[in-house]
């Protein structure tokens, strides 16, 4: 199944892709895409659903985040090998783990804004993980029992912010509209191997990065189970599981955002998000 959400921003409603590829509301069906709704229960009730006989939604319909009240993104960096060398970093021996904000959750349409005072500001198009269930000290066997589905996630980064400013990465990682969800959680079984996915991102119709999840130094499973032996992941929590290369910093030379342009990303089979740079 291919869940979303719809409506303004901070009214939006749960509903359905239909085989059409048109909205149906689930209004009334469950009260909205958080964590108490994404477990293997509710995929079987809304399994059974006549999807043709629910509403239909008017197209044109803003679509939020596809995951509603999200406790925490954690956010893994340099998992592909050819993205730590773009970087100059070395391969990492275990993950690079650092947290997003909350308050940079948007909708896969929604403006981008470019923070006051950058000039690096940066993309990353990356698979996101969405937890369906409570997982603390979970074994790689079990790993993806604890997974509700997957969705498109922008890893926004202001490169400043992150490396120059002090600190950890957090800075550069947090910024309002860093971190769009969707357009779609993708149901755990519609995706059979995550790591057999296309992923690319293009800006102003040039294409940047072009990659495959097959290349990710630490596995969906990998890391879904290490992450649960350092923090409880719970039912609406969101990995986002790291870029391949392409990046505007590793452009020679660099290359960032500016107000005015179109930023375009798909995960295959997971949907496609377009923003528009605009000034924070």
């Amino acid at each position: 199944m291919k869940l979303l959400r719809y409506g303004p921003l901070g009214e939006e409603r749960p509903g359905i892709l239909d085989a059409r590829g048109e909205v149906r509301s689930l209004a009334g069906v469950i009260p909205d895409l958080t964590g108490e709704f994404l477990s293997d229960d509710t995929w079987r009730r809304l399994r059974e659903l006549d999807v043709d006989s629910l509403p239909r939604v008017e197209p044109g319909v803003r679509l939020g985040p596809c995951v509603a009240d999200v406790g925490k993104i954690v956010a893994i960096g340099l998992n592909y090998a050819d993205h730590a060398a773009e970087t100059g970093a070395k391969i990492p021996s275990e993950p690079v783990v650092f947290m997003k904000a909350t308050t940079a959750i948007c909708g896969p349409y929604d403006d981008l804004e470019i923070p006051r005072g950058s000039q690096k500001t940066d993309w990353e198009v990356e698979l996101g993980v969405v937890i369906g269930r409570r997982a603390k000290y979970v074994e790689l066997e079990q790993a993806f029992d604890h997974v509700a589905g997957y969705c498109v996630v922008n890893d926004g980064s202001e490169r400043e912010f992150q490396i120059e400013r002090c600190g950890t990465w957090d800075k550069g990682k947090g910024c309002d509209t860093f971190a769009p969800l969707g357009p779609w959680l993708v149901t755990r079984d519609e995706v059979p191997d995550p790591q057999q996915l296309k992923l690319w991102l293009e800006v102003d119709g040039h294409r940047y990065q072009n990659g495959t999840t097959n290349n990710m130094i630490f596995s969906v499973g990998k890391l879904v189970s290490y992450l649960s032996h350092f923090m409880t992941l719970m039912p609406g929590d969101v990995i986002t599981t790291g870029t391949p290369p392409g990046v505007g910093m590793g452009q020679k030379p660099p290359v960032y955002l500016k107000p005015g342009q179109a930023v375009r990303l798909a995960v295959e089979g997971l949907g496609e998000q377009i923003h528009r740079t605009v000034a924070g």
